[in-house]
């Protein structure tokens, strides 16, 4: 038996890991299974403990807390409250995430800190690992990378009505995803220097993250684009290779049952809901837990955008076909460094 290859069982269908994993390895792992919990728990289990408290002595916990949120509604619109001395975004934890897959932030060309960008990452894939990882976090080292640029990446408004976390997920940089926040960070208001980041085909897109399938939600998203235009901020293609690698998903073509349902479910919940596997904690074959592949974030060349106040949507449509053909040449200039067949294309949708 080769010790990296791990117990064979035929009958059973499962490659189980050998005993002898080295430490570092087994670290990796626990960092994973610490984002998967805390992607899926990390607001239901606030909110559980939210609800109980106010059936106790402890109530008035669950009440300084909701009243604290509504005071403090606009700071995840307004930059949020970044505090960097307390070391969030460098937590070991996001190194071993960075080197599990392993995930690399690829740089094309400087940022000039004179200027404010709105990167565009594409695409979502199931749980964003790369756009996290590269952007919440400095485990890539952004800041090496793009010095005098503050990354700041945009998640739903949701979770910022959720104590304990909206602090959590504010020192850390992130701010909510509105059209408030974009003009903050863009605007001016922010100072120079600030990328807005935005995963832009949101968790819908999550539905079409397969292995070998290259397709981004981006016809019908031209609200990155309005931001762009209002505040004159330059637009960023982002396209992380082998994000959609990470886990096998149910196939479900457009058209097909499952896809109905899943849509008729987002519709009703508001996320998309994929059923996927990866593998699992001491076997490769089968589980939660993402595969171990390689995750390249390419961060393409800033694209110009004119200052409008009130872009009609001509200008909006304008720029906005720009933008696809600027990511469509980010994609086929660096498909095949990433495994990616010469004859396979980025298709929109």
């Amino acid at each position: 038996m080769n010790s990296d290859t791990g117990l064979q069982f035929k009958g059973l269908g499962l490659q189980f890991a050998p005993l002898n994993v080295p430490l570092e390895r087994r670290l990796q792992t626990l960092a994973v299974i610490y984002f998967w919990t805390s992607f899926i728990f990390m607001g239901m289990l606030p909110s559980i403990m939210g609800i109980y408290l106010l059936f106790t002595d402890y109530y008035w916990v669950t009440l300084l807390a909701a009243s604290w949120v509504y005071y403090d509604r606009k700071t995840p619109h307004q930059g949020g409250r970044r505090m960097s001395w307390l070391g969030v975004r460098s937590m070991i934890q996001w190194s071993y995430i960075k080197d599990f897959f392993p995930i690399t932030l690829v740089k094309t060309v400087d940022l000039d800190p004179k200027h404010n960008y709105l990167l565009a990452v594409h695409p979502h894939g199931i749980m964003s690992f790369g756009a996290v990882i590269n952007f919440g976090s400095e485990a890539t080292g952004f800041s090496e990378l793009f010095p005098g640029i503050t990354p700041s990446l945009l998640t739903l408004s949701g979770w910022f009505n959720i104590p304990l976390v909206r602090e959590y997920l504010m020192m850390g940089g992130l701010c909510a995803v509105s059209k408030d926040s974009g003009d903050w960070l863009l605007g001016g208001q922010a100072g120079q220097g600030r990328a807005a980041v935005i995963v832009v085909g949101g968790a819908s897109e999550s539905l079409e993250a397969h292995p070998n399938n290259h397709v981004v939600y981006l016809h019908r998203r031209k609200g990155f684009v309005k931001r762009a235009i209002e505040s004159g901020a330059y637009l960023v293609p982002c396209y992380s290779f082998g994000e959609a690698e990470i886990f096998k998903q149910m196939p479900n073509p457009q058209g097909s049952r499952l896809r109905d349902l899943q849509v008729r479910l987002t519709r009703l919940v508001g996320f998309a809901p994929p059923i996927f596997h990866g593998r699992g904690v001491f076997n490769y074959n089968f589980g939660l837990l993402p595969f171990r592949r390689a995750i390249s974030t390419v961060i393409g060349k800033p694209m110009y955008v004119k200052k409008i106040t009130n872009p009609s949507s001509e200008q909006v449509e304008k720029v906005h076909q720009e933008y696809m053909g600027h990511l469509r040449a980010l994609f086929d200039a660096n498909k095949t460094k990433y495994g990616v067949a010469g004859d396979q294309n980025l298709n929109f949708i």
